[in-house]
């Protein structure tokens, strides 16, 4: 024991023993919380020493400080700061089943308003373990078990340990390259980066493709928009004679569903259907329903979503288009063409959560919308909010006020929030004749709470669209923006499914990624659920469509969801792929009927190769397309460059009632309808929070 106390009691001790103690941390959080999976030996080596040379070469700087007294503080904060990297990747991935680009940690006030509260639902006992060496350390300085080393070391110290480090950086990348051919190339799949090379290498690889990006967008030419125009002209899919133009006129009202997955529609729990409402919106003759519909997002989770369903380009290989680019992107969104088409629509954004979130503040000036009415413009006093803002509920009954005041046609957009992990709900929200499913897992249980509080949000929503007169005026879509249930989480979901968890797979998560998608058009008794692939991205171009207006002559990587051309090969962010017939995870192409490995013939592999490859050139083109912010040099014929100037939300209320006054009788707002008389009175909710006499 004193042998070892003497070893430690030296520099070259202390540094051997927090590389060995982080190794061991990290080890602990590939098997436990980043589920690495090892398919042989010579992985499991790799495995095993990927953390061991950014651990020297990082902790290793401390050497180039030959006075302890600079020694010992650099290399704590080394330490330190490692193991911060580390565990917020550990809560990261228990979230998002992913590990946290520079993008994402740069972007965090803008994505994580209110995380601290998740975050503290997706701690773990064993996470003590991240942070119990610490505590051990200062002990054993505090009472003198270890101490201060204050001989000088040599001055070739630092250069002989930094010489090592790199020559087992190099070893590492010789041994994977051998297992794994081409891996910086593939790096669009970070789990493959972080199994053969480390979390600090992957960390310093994407921090270096983040400035090559910027450096990208600065040195972009006109010439460079060529690739892109070709193929979205090429793509486009005419659209449906008998649709087009179903909806000309109308409103649109859009209701997102935060986090809301295909499989809760029609879905029973101890006999009691989970979202009756929904179901019935979903089985109605005027909607139009899909049940074969992705979402596609990235990192940017509800931003992607955002991003496609109204813009028509792909969110960013890693990290968030809104968050990291799009305070100076130049879009041609859904909300600026509905703006300057010959109905003139009046376009807004209910959410109540701060302005900055997802930096949308700044986004949406960009994407043309003139009204966001968010947080500033709701009561949020007492129990009106959870995490991520301003109940469902609450949401939709605040926002008549200003709603009533926009003038006709409008394209609004409502953004739930309660419906957001950790699935939180207060007692006196829950149904009381609602009882959840009784799994291990919280997260499962509460899901199922969550999803039924916002199902009747939205059925309040659509007794006040009836009431006041604009649900016969109005085309009302209703979309899930990504998955709820994470893929770590997905076996504790299997039996309530119907599904053995043991013989859950890869391909069963990626089927669960279905999301709903339905257009309500009052009146039009055509609906009915539709079974062609689609997603995310293939919004724009179908509402346009829907709208009377062509789409061809913008930049869209979507096509119209009725068009006999329509492309049903769904592109996932991370390049798999899912058609109705083949589902493509890593490489592996499985059958969609067997949800096995594929044994395709010579001619089915040469088509999925094709199909593989036009994904690839599809996330390829859109990337640089946002990267380069290529579309500051495209023109569209009738199109005007938003200005984001004109947009100011601070006084949003008093700009609508301004416009009212100025139109005089000729104002179309449901206010001035009814009398320059409030509508308030007729949104009726069951909150507890609202006092529908006293409001």
């Amino acid at each position: 024991m004193r042998k070892l106390q003497a070893k430690l009691n030296t520099r070259i001790g202390l540094f051997w023993l927090l590389v060995f103690v982080f190794w061991a941390k990290t080890m602990l959080a590939y098997a436990i919380d980043f589920h690495i999976s090892i398919s042989d030996p010579v992985q499991a080596f790799i495995v095993a020493i990927n953390p061991i040379g950014t651990s020297l070469l990082l902790f290793g700087l401390a050497f180039y400080a030959r006075r302890a007294r600079f020694f010992y503080p650099i290399l704590t904060l080394t330490y330190i700061l490692n193991t911060v990297l580390l565990y917020l990747n550990v809560i990261y991935f228990r979230e998002f089943t992913d590990y946290m680009t520079v993008s994402t940690m740069t972007g965090y006030d803008k994505v994580n308003q209110g995380l601290s509260g998740s975050s503290l639902a997706l701690t773990l006992p064993h996470d003590v373990l991240y942070w119990l060496d610490l505590v051990i350390l200062i002990l054993l300085f505090a009472f003198r078990w270890l101490k201060f080393d204050k001989l000088a070391l040599p001055k070739k110290t630092g250069f002989a340990v930094t010489s090592f480090a790199l020559m087992f950086i190099t070893f590492n990348l010789a041994v994977a390259e051998m297992d794994r051919s081409q891996l910086m190339t593939r790096t669009f799949d970070r789990t493959y980066v972080v199994k053969y090379l480390g979390l600090d290498f992957f960390t310093a690889y994407d921090g270096a493709s983040e400035w090559h990006t910027s450096s990208m967008r600065a040195a972009a030419t006109k010439s460079e928009l060529k690739d892109v125009t070709d193929f979205t002209q090429k793509h486009y899919a005419a659209p449906n004679k008998a649709m087009f133009g179903a909806a000309k006129g109308r409103n649109v009202i859009v209701i997102h569903l935060e986090s809301f997955q295909q499989f809760s529609i029609d879905q029973k729990v101890n006999g009691k259907e989970v979202t009756p409402f929904l179901n019935s919106i979903y089985h109605s003759k005027d909607t139009y329903a899909f049940d074969n519909f992705f979402h596609q997002v990235g990192q940017g989770k509800t931003s992607d979503a955002e991003n496609m369903l109204e813009a028509g380009t792909y969110g960013l290989p890693q990290g968030s288009l809104f968050a990291q680019l799009g305070s100076d992107e130049t879009f041609q969104a859904a909300p600026a063409i509905l703006e300057q088409s010959p109905e003139k629509y009046t376009t807004a954004v209910f959410h109540g959560n701060v302005p900055t979130f997802w930096n949308r503040n700044n986004v949406y000036p960009n994407l043309g919308y003139q009204y966001f009415f968010s947080q500033p413009y709701y009561n949020h006093s007492g129990d009106r909010s959870m995490g991520y803002g301003l109940k469902d509920k609450l949401l939709f009954d605040d926002s008549v006020k200003y709603l009533q005041h926009l003038q006709q046609p409008f394209y609004v957009k409502y953004l739930t929030v309660t419906n957001h992990f950790p699935f939180e709900l207060n007692k006196e929200d829950q149904d009381p004749n609602f009882k959840t499913t009784d799994t291990d897992d919280s997260a499962v249980n509460n899901y199922f709470v969550t999803n039924h509080y916002l199902d009747q949000s939205v059925e309040e929503l659509f007794n006040f669209l009836k009431s006041s007169g604009l649900y016969n005026k109005s085309m009302i879509v209703i979309y899930g923006d990504h998955y709820g249930i994470s893929n770590s989480e997905n076996k504790n979901l299997a039996s309530v499914l119907g599904k053995d968890p043991d013989n859950w797979t890869n391909f069963d998560n990626a089927q669960l990624q279905r999301v709903p998608f339905m257009v309500h058009i009052p009146g039009n008794g055509h609906g009915k659920i539709e079974h062609q692939y689609g997603g995310e991205i293939d919004v724009e171009p179908t509402l346009l469509h829907l709208l009377g207006i062509n789409s061809k002559k913008y930049v869209q990587f979507g096509t119209d969801l009725f068009a006999k051309r329509h492309d049903q090969v769904v592109a996932f962010r991370n390049q798999d792929f899912v058609t109705p017939t083949y589902t493509s995870l890593s490489g592996t192409i499985y059958s969609n009927k067997t949800g096995q490995p594929a044994n395709l013939t010579a001619a089915q592999k040469k088509h999925t190769d094709a199909e593989q490859a036009k994904v690839t050139k599809e996330l390829s083109l859109s990337d640089s397309l946002n990267q380069k912010n290529l579309l500051r040099f495209y023109k569209p014929d009738g199109f005007t460059t938003v200005d984001p100037s004109k947009y100011k939300y601070t006084k949003g209320l008093q700009k609508a009632e301004q416009i009212e006054r100025d139109r005089g009788v000729g104002s179309t707002s449901l206010y001035s309808q009814n009398g320059n008389k409030s509508i308030e009175g007729l949104y009726h909710t069951d909150a507890p929070e609202v006092d529908d006499k006293g409001r």
